[in-house]
């Protein structure tokens, strides 16, 4: 006897009424949201291009180190010939287009990484040179020149100038070579940071890195890559960059390594950069990896595909929230170099129903309720909304804004795409709107 029941229409209606009973949302939404999925659909291919593109590459570096399953079991004390370390770390080189890598679990943030570089590289009277405006909060702390923080590199003698974007957001290039003649580095943060700028290509560093070259050509180019990683099909140091930084738990960890960062570059800054993180001596050849290197090269190999699923989400966020009519960075359509979007929320009110949004739909403590509250290197209170399997890890669903005006909430992240549109969805409903209703 057939029981089908007559009133179901087909299969896909009867998954979206059991993902919106499972999820606790109205079934409208979910048609809404596959109306947007086949409006970028065409946007979304050209994002799997370029991750079918950095997978062939990723791929390629591992087979050419030739890392085996006996380079993971791991080293503990001082960490001395660490084949294992020794073949990621050259499969991270050839990955981003560097002489050599480091890349270690003692490096415990994108700022501890980026850290290594500026102490290990800058001496007292040098001059950093910020080409593209004030960088991310922790790197203004660790810079130190708005507010006196002990340990930070004013306090270690170091110069500091800023060159502010030109008109319409761009790179002042002009500008950028005029502050270059007397640097000793120039720093270029690839992501947006907490700001409404855009994120920049690899085209823009490579025209920045040729200005700066043409002016002082001993002036070493670092670039900040956290956020940006694999969302191109070619990274910083393979367009001029000397010296590149980020952290595994973003994009280049794959949503599986646990901890770490990594810097890749010239061998040389590289090499200064490890003697800050070991001792002057001990440099790249310290540091035990114990037992971590499996899954730091795994995560190596799923962060193209990773990537590419967090900024389909970033995409199709995008296009739902202009629907819903907030004003949104990247703009539904526009390329992109980095996995955050900037949403301009208005007031604390919706910042606040937005992060809960992001953790209500997440895999780890979707019960708990984020709130704003003082943070560590950060001038305002910043509300985080973070239910990730690894603390902090923003490859992982995450959102986090700094209660200020405008009141911008920054969205990073998505190991599947889907996690991405089932909050976007919560939030839509906590607005209490209905599908097609623009705020």
């Amino acid at each position: 006897m057939d029981e089908r029941r007559d009133d179901i229409d087909d299969t896909n209606n009867m998954n979206d009424f059991e993902i919106a009973r499972a999820l606790g949302l109205d079934a409208a939404w979910l048609d809404a949201a596959r109306q947007v999925w086949a409006r970028i659909a065409r946007e979304v291919a050209a994002t799997e291009e370029i991750a079918r593109s950095n997978s062939a590459r990723v791929l390629a570096a591992l087979s050419r180190v030739g890392l085996g399953d006996y380079h993971f079991g791991g080293t503990s004390g001082y960490g001395y010939d660490d084949t294992g370390r020794e073949h990621l770390e050259r499969a991270f080189a050839y990955v981003f287009g560097a002489e050599a890598a480091l890349v270690r679990i003692q490096m415990v943030s994108g700022t501890h990484a980026l850290a290594a570089v500026l102490f290990g590289v800058l001496r007292p009277g040098d001059l950093l040179v910020s080409a593209y405006g004030a960088p991310y909060d922790t790197m203004v702390t660790m810079i130190g020149h708005d507010r006196r923080v002990r340990g930070s590199l004013a306090d270690h003698g170091v110069k500091y100038l800023e060159v502010a974007p030109g008109e319409g957001g761009e790179p002042d290039y002009a500008g950028i070579s005029r502050a270059a003649d007397k640097a000793r580095m120039v720093l270029i943060q690839r992501s947006r940071g907490y700001s409404w700028r855009r994120a920049l290509s690899c085209a823009d560093i490579g025209r920045i890195a040729r200005c700066v070259k043409a002016v002082n050509p001993r002036a070493v180019v670092f670039v900040d890559n956290c956020y940006g990683e694999f969302t191109e099909t070619t990274e910083p140091a393979a367009v001029g960059a000397d010296v590149v930084a980020g952290s595994l738990i973003k994009n280049p960890g794959g949503g599986i390594a646990p901890c770490g960062g990594y810097i890749v570059g010239r061998s040389d800054l590289v090499e200064m950069a490890a003697e800050r993180l070991t001792a002057p001596g001990l440099g790249s050849h310290a540091g035990p990896t114990l037992g971590f290197t499996r899954l730091i090269a795994q995560g190596l190999f799923m962060a193209p595909l990773v990537t590419g699923e967090a900024v389909a989400g970033s995409q199709f966020a995008s296009a739902f929230l202009s629907d819903l009519g907030f004003e949104v960075s990247p703009r539904p359509g526009e390329r992109r170099h980095d996995i955050v979007l900037a949403v301009r929320l208005g007031s604390p009110e919706n910042v606040c129903a937005f992060c809960r949004a992001v953790q209500s739909t997440s895999p780890v403590d979707a019960g708990v309720t984020p709130v704003a509250a003082p943070m560590p290197g950060y001038a305002d209170e910043v509300i985080m909304a973070a239910g990730t399997f690894v603390q902090g890890a923003s490859i992982e669903l995450s959102a986090d804004a700094p209660l200020r005006p405008p009141y911008d909430a920054y969205l990073q992240g998505g190991l599947v795409r889907h996690q991405v549109e089932f909050a976007m969805l919560r939030f839509a409903q906590d607005l209490q709107r209905k599908p097609g209703q623009r705020g």
